[in-house]
């Protein structure tokens, strides 16, 4: 029987784990982990990785690392300032990544009410401890249910002006390539994450997301498809960002909403993560 990322009882398994990091990883990972202790000393609670890198799927020279740090408090500038060096520096002495990113919370913030079922949930079921205690501990099970949906995803109406001002200001290649990846990536989790609770399971493989998606709306599933591709090598054609934000973003946006309705409101300027 075809598990698709669930357990036994039906919960999203967690992916990921430290023993599937690829060897041309390992160097930048033991380093993310030393640098970001260093670098927060006691304003650390823990720090985690998500993305390919340790799913294991992470290519050399074209994938980048993804960290999640847990903070003590609330992060102030100086946290984010750091959090821009320490990227920077990854980036800068490791060929073996293209970039690094950051996410900075507090640990209330992820452990909170609100953010249960997407903070909460990401940290839960996308990411790997790497550092400190494990806060997913204290954080329910999760299942691929309309909840979750919402709660994830419910929010891309509201992401689309956002877009379209970042693709306004946008003029080179470098910018028009991470815009690129950022959109296609958040379009094809909001796509699988909107059929997710029909197929009852889990995957964050784009090209299968992609793909579950298209069985339930093969009309758009030539789109998706071609957006997970530009997902794993974006290209800089502001042609392809228009298509995303004035077609299938707002069509994808408008069906979310009547399936699963809206996600629930966050305070102004709180940062959400990958879909």
């Amino acid at each position: 029987m075809e598990r698709r990322g669930l357990d036994g009882q039906g919960y999203i398994e967690r992916e990921g784990d430290l023993g599937r990091v690829p060897p041309g990883f390992r160097a930048v990972v033991a380093a993310a982990r030393s640098r970001t202790a260093e670098a927060y000393g006691r304003r650390l609670h823990s720090a985690y990785l998500y993305g390919s890198v340790p799913r294991g799927t992470a290519r050399p020279g074209a994938s980048d690392l993804d960290l999640l740090i847990a903070l003590q408090h609330e992060p102030a500038q100086d946290d984010r300032d750091i959090a821009e060096v320490l990227a920077r520096g990854l980036d800068e002495d490791f060929d073996a990544i293209d970039g690094a990113g950051i996410l900075l919370y507090s640990k209330e913030l992820l452990l909170s009410e609100q953010e249960r079922y997407d903070l909460g949930w990401f940290l839960a079921c996308r990411c790997t401890p790497l550092l400190g205690s494990d806060l997913a501990e204290h954080l329910p099970r999760y299942r691929p249910d309309g909840l979750l949906a919402r709660e994830t995803n419910g929010d891309l109406a509201a992401v689309l002006p956002v877009w379209r001002a970042r693709l306004a200001a946008a003029h080179t290649p470098d910018e028009y390539r991470k815009l690129s990846r950022q959109f296609a990536r958040r379009l094809v989790r909001t796509g699988f994450t909107l059929v997710m609770p029909r197929w009852r399971g889990w995957t964050s493989d784009l090209q299968e997301s992609a793909e579950v998606f298209g069985r339930y709306y093969p009309e758009r599933a030539a789109q998706m498809r071609a957006a997970a591709g530009v997902a794993l090598a974006p290209g800089t054609d502001p042609g392809v960002l228009r298509g995303y934000v004035e077609d299938l973003g707002p069509w994808l946006a408008d069906e979310y909403t009547a399936r699963h309705g809206t996600k629930s409101p966050r305070p102004a300027g709180a940062t959400a993560p990958p879909g």
